[in-house]
């Protein structure tokens, strides 16, 4: 539908909402209106009046949503008609500068309501999110397939010599999302892409809520306690907990996100292992798989409407990749070795297996547990014995934000004063080293129901020069909560993790930018993951080791041992690790590369295909996705994108690397990132700011070294 009709309608939205009530209004003048009373009291509608405009968690409403939305896309829509139809010649306050600052209203609510929706998630978010995404998508399209607007874009950028900086480089951006959105179609077509636009978005959010669905329903509940042998007493108490929370008998396992389940590293029973894993590797392939093969399929229109020969090539020419064949050539020239290496692993599994009198090749649920054993034969080490050194509090207090004030100068300040959006949540205010605040930030360790899996950060707040806000970000995981009482120990694994996830927040604090769309983590996915993945490593820094692997008991320090041991064993089961990603990275690259003419029906058979096509269909080693739970690509930003997190590995490792020669974990190594890396959102060409700060083009060398796969 063209513009001005989708301004009728949500102005015909809003007057059955606001103004069917007040029919009644002769008979109760005195009295304002439900509607009147809930829009007096919608904190969504103005900005937030607490510091950093931080949400007002606790006054917000889920009947506060739909309104908003609708108020919103209304107000929005009334300002780009605005700018598309002024007399004055086009230029950059006018029109580049006015579409930047529009839709504050619609931003602020769709900010909120979409982190909220996957963090605290319900039958009801669930369904405003399936109303109003269809109608966000249709709202966007009548902004970017605007003739008049798009032409107005135009002239402004065939003179963007004229500009400087930021500037011209928003004036580019803009530019270039009006044409990947279909600015320069026909009018037939663009009425296509709005239709394709339309079933995506509902495609993507059944995906998105099917998986959601998915660690509600597929549980495992153990009733006899003595299945679960292998797990530490704190570990059976939590599963405990996770079924009475629920209104169950026995014990509970809930999956994560990932084809491997943690878990699966300390049971003992093969049984209940295969059954845990069948389940992990099955779920929500009924629902879908369907799903699936519509979505590809209107993707590959879509690509083949904007003159792109598959999704791929579409969604990776404004990347740093430019074109899908640099991807493969980066996945394809990994794949033999971590295959070799993931056999050589396996051959040291089974060899543990037969002893252990279990007969065979080693399965997909036997790795973790046997590779387990491997890894405390091989180097001593037992994860049980690593546990008690990496308490939680203290990972994050005595570990990360110790390292952070090392090597950036900043503090952590609890602040206890200002709402919360769930009562585990913990909120933090970030200053520099001279007293001056940074912004604020949130973290949310636990698993629950309403919950997505896997590990997360994303903004409430977008720090921008111009609006005159400070960053408000938030970092989500998902570690089983223990028993009340006892002390959350997490495995090693778990503390990188931590630290990746406010990498990806030292990002957003630390923009330096004027504008908002240009800000923190609003770059290329193939450059987004760089700083996350960079500050994995500080983990395991020795001055930043000693300081926060203390036994939560006693308080000792992680004897050297122990670390040494630690140290030796980084490595190990790399094979297993690069596989798995490379299979999931690859599935995603060729399930969108699909043309529009191409015919797939069953979806397990084309991963198979798939896999074997590359010569990574290696069994006891799948993909850390399968396709029906793989969220990144169906139903979150990394179509076509899920390489990402190789392709900026291979950052990561070269950046740390650089660091590792002059001097480590010092203020001048961090001033430098900072200034050259994290300060710079998306404001400017995103290798050149590599290059400033490393001062040549990254190299491979240090992936392969990280990873084990070279000495």
């Amino acid at each position: 539908m063209k513009k001005s009709i989708l301004a009728s309608a949500v102005l015909s939205a809003l007057t059955l909402i606001a103004c069917s009530p007040n029919e009644q209004s002769s008979q109760n003048a005195s009295k304002p209106s439900v509607n009147e009373t809930i829009s007096s009291e919608n904190v969504l509608l103005k900005p937030s009046p607490l510091p950093y405009q931080a949400p007002e968690f606790d006054k917000i409403k889920i009947e506060h949503y739909e309104p908003a939305f609708e108020q919103g896309m209304q107000e929005h829509i009334e300002e780009i008609n605005n700018i598309a139809v002024q007399a004055g010649e086009p230029t950059f306050d006018n029109t580049i500068l006015a579409i930047e600052k529009s839709g504050e209203l619609l931003n602020r609510v769709t900010t909120i309501f979409f982190n909220l929706s996957s963090i605290v998630s319900n039958d009801e978010i669930q369904r405003i999110e399936a109303e109003m995404s269809p109608r966000l998508t249709a709202h966007r399209d009548s902004i970017y397939l605007n003739a008049a607007l798009f032409e107005r874009v135009k002239s402004v950028y065939e003179q963007r010599e004229e500009l400087q900086g930021e500037d011209r480089r928003l004036t580019e951006k803009t530019y270039e999302n009006f044409i990947r959105a279909g600015a320069n179609l026909t009018d037939a077509e663009k009425d296509q892409i709005r239709g394709i636009n339309e079933a995506i978005t509902k495609l993507e959010t059944d995906f998105s809520q099917n998986v959601l669905a998915s660690f509600k329903n597929d549980t495992i509940v153990v009733n006899d306690k003595a299945q679960l042998a292998g797990l530490s007493d704190g570990d059976i108490a939590g599963l405990k907990n996770a079924a009475e929370a629920v209104g169950k008998d026995g014990y509970m396992i809930t999956l994560v996100n990932t084809t491997r389940q943690p878990i699966l590293s300390s049971l003992e029973n093969r049984q209940l292992r295969q059954k845990i894993w069948e389940t992990s590797a099955n779920r929500a392939l009924d629902v879908n798989g369907p799903i699936i093969l519509k979505l590809t399929k209107l993707r590959a229109e879509k690509a083949a409407l904007l003159g792109f020969p598959n999704w791929a090539s579409y969604k990776i020419e404004n990347q740093m990749a430019k074109q899908p064949g640099n991807v493969f050539k980066i996945l394809d020239d990994l794949a033999p070795q971590a295959v070799e290496k993931a056999k050589q692993e396996a051959a040291d599994i089974e060899e543990v297996m037969h002893a252990d009198g279990v007969e065979g090749s080693v399965q997909p649920w036997d790795w973790a547990y046997y590779a387990e054993k491997v890894r405390k034969a091989k180097y001593d080490l037992d994860d049980s014995e690593v546990k008690p050194y990496f308490e939680l509090n203290s990972v994050l207090e005595n570990g990360l934000f110790f390292a952070m004030e090392k090597l950036y100068g900043i503090t952590f300040k609890e602040r206890t004063d200002l709402p919360v959006y769930v009562e585990d949540a913990r909120l933090f205010e970030v200053f520099n080293d001279d007293g001056s605040n940074i912004g604020l930030f949130y973290f949310d360790p636990y698993a629950r129901e309403g919950k997505r899996g896997g590990a997360w950060m994303s903004e409430f707040v977008t720090q921008s020069l111009m609006n005159g806000t400070k960053p408000v970000v938030y970092n989500e995981l998902n570690i089983v909560k223990p028993a009340p009482g006892e002390p959350t120990l997490l495995s090693f694994d778990e503390t990188q993790t931590l630290f990746h996830e406010f990498g990806h927040a030292d990002h957003g604090l630390f923009s330096l930018v004027k504008y908002a769309s240009l800000a923190g983590t609003n770059t290329a996915r193939d450059f987004v993951e760089f700083p996350s993945q960079f500050n994995e490593d500080w983990a395991i820094d020795p001055a930043v080791l000693a300081n926060y692997a203390k036994h939560y008991k006693t308080g000792e320090s992680i004897p050297q041992a122990l670390v040494d041991k630690m140290m030796k064993a980084v490595t190990f089961n790399q094979g297993f690790n690069t596989v798995e990603y490379l299979a999931a990275a690859l599935l995603d690259m060729e399930w969108h590369m699909l043309s529009t003419d191409a015919e797939v029906t069953d979806v397990a058979a084309f991963e198979k295909a798939a896999l074997a096509k590359h010569g990574i269909d290696y069994a006891p080693a799948p993909p850390r996705y399968k396709s029906a739970y793989f969220s990144h690509t169906f139903a979150g930003g990394y179509s076509a994108g899920y390489y990402a997190y190789l392709w900026t590995e291979v950052l990561a490792a070269d950046a740390f690397a650089y660091m590792a020669e002059h001097g480590g974990l010092t203020r001048e190594n961090g001033d430098r990132f900072r200034k050259e890396i994290l300060s710079k959102g998306n404001s400017e060409d995103l290798m050149e700011n590599y290059v400033e700060f490393r001062g040549k083009t990254p190299s491979v060398d240090a992936l392969m070294k990280r990873r084990g796969l070279t000495e």
